[in-house]
Parts: C-alpha cells; sequence; structure tokens
C-alpha cells in the first residue's frame, strides 16, 4: 500500500470526487491508473483505495492525499507519465494495509487569498479569532450533523490580500469558503463583531443575514497531516509540478496584465484606436 501528495489546480474540474459526465480529479487519477495497467478496466477503484478529501469544483490543491495498493514501481513520476498536467503526484510514503487516506488524517489545513485591498486588517483578525476554537457552525455550513468543530483561524495581509489560514481535523460542507466570506465582511465593514457572535450562536441565521460561501477559485488544500507517514519527495517529479505551476503562474500574471490594460482602455485611461469615441459610445463625429 502506498500514499501520494497529490497537486492540481481546480480550475478545469467539477471536484474532487468523480462525477457521471463531468471531468474530475479522481477521473483523472483512475485514468492515470488504468493507462498504468495499475487499475482494471472493469475496476471501479484501487484495492485499499481512500482520499484525504473531497474538494469542490474550482478549489485547487497541494497535498491532496491518496492511498492505494500499487505495485513497487508506481511512484509519482510513474503517475505523472498518465496525468494531465493539471494534476501532479509529488511525494509518497510505503503505508500499512490498515492506513485510510480519510480516517487516519488529524489535521487538514486550508487557504483562502482574500483579495480585499481596502480592508481593515485588525478587524479581519479580530474576525479570525473570534471563530477559532470549539463552536458549532451550523450557521456557516448546510449540514445537518458534524458542525461542531474546533478550528484554527488565522488572517495576515499580503499586499491587496488578506491571506486566511483555516485547520482542523474536517470540516463540513462549505465551511471554510463561508468563513471566508464572513471575515471578509467584517474587514470590509459590512458586517461586525457582534454579527459573528450571532452566526455562532444557537439560533439559525438565514436569509439575507446569512453567509453565502466565497467563490472556490482562491481556496487550496493545503496540508493534510498523518503522524506516523513521513511522505519522501521525488526530485523529477516535484521538478515536473513546480514548471507547470509556474507556467499557470506566469499565464495567470499576462492575463490579469492584459485585463488590466483592457479595463483602462474602457475607462480612457490610454485610447489606443487613434479615434474619437465619446462617453456615450459614439464616434465622436459631429
Amino acid at each position: 500500500m502506498r500514499a501520494f501528495r497529490l497537486a492540481y489546480d481546480g480550475r478545469p474540474f467539477y471536484g474532487y470526487q468523480r462525477q457521471p459526465s463531468v471531468p474530475t480529479v479522481e477521473d483523472a487519477l483512475f485514468d492515470g491508473l488504468r493507462a498504468l495497467g495499475v487499475l482494471d478496466e472493469e475496476a471501479r477503484k484501487p484495492a485499499g483505495y481512500a482520499a484525504a478529501g473531497r474538494t469542490d469544483a474550482g478549489v485547487s490543491a497541494v497535498a491532496q492525499t491518496v492511498a492505494f495498493d500499487c505495485p513497487d514501481w508506481c511512484t509519482p513520476r510513474a503517475l505523472n507519465a498518465e496525468l494531465p498536467a493539471s494534476v501532479r503526484a509529488w511525494a509518497a510514503a510505503d503505508v500499512s494495509e490498515a492506513f485510510h487516506a480519510t480516517h487516519h488524517a488529524v489535521e487538514r489545513a486550508y487557504v483562502y487569498d482574500l483579495y480585499a485591498p481596502a480592508a481593515d486588517a485588525s478587524l479581519a483578525r479580530a474576525a479570525a479569532d473570534a471563530l477559532s476554537g470549539e463552536h458549532d457552525f451550523h450557521n456557516l455550513t448546510s449540514d445537518d450533523r458534524g458542525t461542531v468543530r474546533d478550528l484554527s483561524v488565522r488572517v495576515e495581509p499580503d499586499g491587496e490580500f488578506l491571506v486566511l489560514s483555516v485547520s482542523a481535523g474536517g470540516f463540513p460542507y462549505n465551511l471554510v469558503r463561508r468563513l471566508a466570506s464572513l471575515v471578509h465582511a467584517v474587514a470590509a465593514g459590512d458586517r461586525s463583531l457582534s454579527d459573528v457572535e450571532t452566526i455562532l450562536g444557537p439560533d439559525p441565521v438565514t436569509g439575507p443575514e446569512g453567509v453565502p460561501a466565497a467563490p472556490p477559485e482562491p481556496l487550496v488544500l493545503e496540508g493534510v497531516v498523518y503522524p506516523e507517514v513521513t511522505f519522501e519527495r521525488d526530485p523529477q517529479a516535484v521538478e515536473s509540478a513546480a514548471n507547470v505551476f509556474e507556467r499557470r503562474r506566469r499565464n495567470g500574471l499576462v492575463r490579469a496584465r492584459v485585463a488590466g490594460r483592457v479595463r483602462r482602455g474602457v475607462e480612457g485611461a490610454s485610447d489606443g484606436s487613434g479615434g474619437g469615441e465619446s462617453a456615450a459610445g459614439g464616434t465622436g463625429e459631429l
């Protein structure tokens, strides 16, 4: 039995867990294992298979963890030969037959990059402090059970962003994204710290007073902790993953620059047409 760390860009996928008719990370993994001959064509999943978590559509990961029975030659670099570039294995560890990637994880850590250039970082930290510790988060998830959790919530400013870091043994559905939405609202002055107390209280908070989930794309599963498992990085696989995500980082910078240029042009900061568009959208001719 072997456990693998997977990094992926969640944007092309409809979540981690396989679904009919739409691409998922798990489908990409199983297709790769079939191409390698590790998984039979008729088999639904590998023997002993489990994953640390089920990230939502658009959510990315640094250290999603999966484990299954496989031959010794099935290394991260071997997996990458049959995985799409948006999914990269980069570390592995031999584990016992009793190991379960879901149940044996003692901590999961997520990071959410909040774009909040005008936010008050001190208010964001105060909200994070109020949300830390053991609470019933029933107003921040649609789940009916397992809503009492002991969370560590931290916020650090980073330029125009607030970096929200949340860790716990596990999370009910959409909890981290709703935490991000709530912290952002407090930091922006749209909600008060007393609102946080109300949301953590026993009474349901729904409708306009409820907390919506923040967009999924800024969320990353950053770490999963297994106390007795030591993962060994595969240097070639690490290099492959680093190259893939560096290219995606550069492409993102280019897209941001192009979008900024278009915005400035529309606003009139630069007029590359040489023409005389008027504010009303005409040609400027009389």
